[in-house]
């Protein structure tokens, strides 16, 4: 039987329009929530998510 399930918003914990599967896997994805307007880069992995952290850009000075 194949599990599958909805990812979750790491920011505001709620639904997002993705569903996975046991042999899904994602590298970089883009995860926009419609609840709370973030986007996030997440990888996915056998149902493991994982964030990925970037720095934020510096804003430069003139």
């Amino acid at each position: 039987m194949e599990k599958d399930r909805w990812i979750l918003c790491p920011i505001c914990n709620n639904k997002t329009r993705i569903k996975i599967r046991e042999d899904t896997i994602l590298e970089n994805y883009p995860l926009y929530c419609p609840k709370c307007k973030q986007e996030t880069l997440i990888n996915v992995k056998q149902l493991n998510i994982s964030i990925i952290k970037e720095p934020d850009a510096q804003m430069q000075s003139q």
